[in-house]
């Protein structure tokens, strides 16, 4: 049965919440067991760059992580499918999976829901970095996308109007600076998040070398997805 055929149920943990990027029928809110949400995976594209690696979120294994479930008609799930392998699978460092999602909202029940997670074999994969470490750099990361730190308070924003608690990213943030999560964010950056941008630029950080041919592997899942249509 292809992607085209029924309604497809996709899972955001991360910036999918506040900025997903396709059309939907509605929105739920949901949990998945067996996966948490942590900074687990260096940006060299939407949050930082190969010279100075941001972080980004992704669903690694262990815990439980709640997040939102949107429902997209079966006749644009080709369509979004599509929108989000371009998105998501810039450089193959999330895997795609159909997990088990149980809603929240609206009484109690269980869709298979599409998700991605993250790839442990892929040189991006930080693992799990201590948390002063993440902070520094967050604080210092930018991507075509925008700031790092911008990502990491519009995140934190949403869970909160969700009554979701993450005391990891709370944690990160207070290491960061507080205060900025009290500015408006903007397509050009928070006042806040500029001015700490500017600051770290001087603070020089130590990360893995990740050499670009080490990523191509990975890309496949791209090449795939695009031959298939994006279903």
């Amino acid at each position: 049965m292809s992607a085209t055929d029924h309604d497809l149920w996709v899972f955001g943990y991360g910036s999918l919440m506040w900025r997903p990027g396709f059309a939907f029928a509605e929105t739920r809110r949901a949990r998945v067991i067996g996966y948490r949400r942590c900074f687990c995976i260096y940006s060299v594209h939407h949050r930082g760059t190969h010279r100075r690696p941001g972080m980004v979120l992704g669903l690694d294994r262990g815990g439980a992580c709640a997040g939102i479930a949107f429902r997209v008609r079966a006749q644009n799930a080709g369509e979004t499918i599509a929108y989000l392998r371009s998105r998501e699978q810039v450089n193959g460092v999330y895997r795609e999976a159909h997990l088990p999602v149980e809603i929240t909202e609206g009484g109690n029940r269980e869709v298979t829901a599409l998700a991605y997670i993250v790839e442990r074999a892929h040189p991006s994969y930080a693992g799990q970095l201590p948390l002063a470490q993440q902070a520094r750099l967050i604080r210092g990361g930018r991507g075509v996308s925008g700031i790092n730190l911008d990502y990491l308070i519009s995140t934190l924003r949403h869970l909160a109007e969700l009554d979701i608690r993450e005391p990891e990213l709370e944690r990160i943030l207070t290491l960061i600076g507080p205060h900025a999560a009290r500015c408006p964010v903007t397509t050009r950056g928070s006042a806040a998040a500029v001015g700490i941008l500017r600051a770290a630029a001087h603070q020089p950080v130590t990360v893995r070398q990740m050499r670009p041919e080490q990523r191509r592997r990975f890309l496949y899942r791209l090449r795939v997805g695009s031959a298939s249509g994006g279903g």
